[in-house]
């Protein structure tokens, strides 16, 4: 009989969870829901941080009555030396404290423990992260023309971005 990864326990996808919920607007259709979430995190391949409002990492293992609240998530998925950025939020009042940056740092030391060499996401055009991503070294590599439709039906691009690490 083989148990999930402790990183997609109930307690943790719920922390997850409550910091999509908060962090995404409804009109571009971006966040997951908690099949995805849970799905995504019984592979060994996906990788989920979640930070304190002080930047310091809730550990997976950190029981149902821990008093730390979760401000922000990221979540990536790994593939021989690449990993992809798939999900990264921040609770909207703690927006424009570091906790992205800090979110993103520890992404790269842990990609970096695993011998990633290269870490690739994907944005709508228009979201405003894309200013952290470039901050972070992320360069636009390409597009696709109307690749996301919006919750009005409306259609935006995608551009693809990578990071040397």
């Amino acid at each position: 009989m083989s148990t999930a990864p402790i990183n997609s326990s109930p307690t943790h996808v719920n922390r997850i969870m409550a910091v999509m919920e908060a962090a995404f607007d409804p009109a571009f259709g971006e966040a997951w829901n908690r099949r995805q979430i849970t799905d995504a995190l019984v592979l060994t391949s996906t990788h989920a941080l979640i930070l304190d409002p002080d930047g310091h990492p809730i550990p997976d293992t950190a029981p149902a009555d821990d008093p730390r609240q979760p401000a922000g998530f990221i979540l990536t998925r790994q593939a021989a030396d690449e990993e992809e950025l798939l999900l990264i939020a921040v609770l909207p009042e703690f927006r424009r404290k570091g906790l992205g940056e800090a979110l993103i740092r520890h992404m790269f030391t842990r990609a970096e423990a695993r011998r990633t060499r290269h870490i690739f996401l994907e944005m709508r055009r228009g979201n405003p992260a894309i200013r952290l991503y470039e901050k972070m070294g992320f360069e636009p590599i390409g597009e696709r023309q109307e690749y996301y439709r919006l919750a009005n039906g409306s259609r935006v691009d995608a551009i693809t971005f990578r990071c040397s690490i």
